[in-house]
């Protein structure tokens, strides 16, 4: 019994150790697994309000604007306004505008939607697996991505109009 126990804490103690480097390693080089400005832009694969399932694929070659929200998060509310006047504006330059709502049922994003006049892309991450893998909190937050696909700017939090567009006219003009 007591060698037993003795090979059971040894292996606590390798785990504990092999964790505790991984931990102070990825703090330490920066890297806790969220994209960053100049990183290439997480894919996404999500139900569209239209009922079609979209993924990030489909505007390749497209500088993007990607908006996480909720009908919950006044700031989301607040600014949504300011990105269906600049997707209005920028549709016809190559700047793809898609809104990605975090976990609401699609009846209530649907009513918002209809309600506020918003005419781009939404996207419905029930699971919330893209806001894992954009990293996003807090809400709002947008993502701003090259026609190339890499991430030019992160926003956190509610975007005016002249902010937004200040940034996708830097977006526009990047090679």
């Amino acid at each position: 019994m007591g060698k037993s126990r003795r090979t059971v804490q040894i292996v606590i103690l390798l785990l504990i150790l092999v964790l505790g480097g991984y931990a102070i390693t990825t703090s330490v080089s920066g890297s806790n697994g969220k994209p960053k400005e100049g990183d290439k832009s997480p894919s996404f694969e999500l139900l569209g309000l239209d009922g079609q399932v979209h993924t990030s694929d489909e505007y390749k070659g497209k500088a993007m604007v990607i908006n996480f929200w909720g009908t919950w998060c006044e700031p989301c509310v607040k600014e949504m306004p300011a990105l269906q006047a600049q997707a209005d504006k920028w549709k016809d330059q190559g700047v793809q505008f898609v809104g990605i709502n975090v976990g609401e049922d699609q009846m209530t994003v649907d009513n918002f939607v209809r309600q506020v006049g918003v005419t781009f892309p939404i996207m419905l991450d029930r699971d919330k697996n893209s806001v894992r893998d954009f990293g996003i909190s807090p809400m709002p937050t947008t993502f701003f991505v090259s026609d190339t696909g890499k991430i030019s700017t992160i926003h956190i939090g509610q975007l005016d109009l002249d902010t937004l567009d200040a940034q996708i006219s830097q977006l526009a003009k990047q090679p």
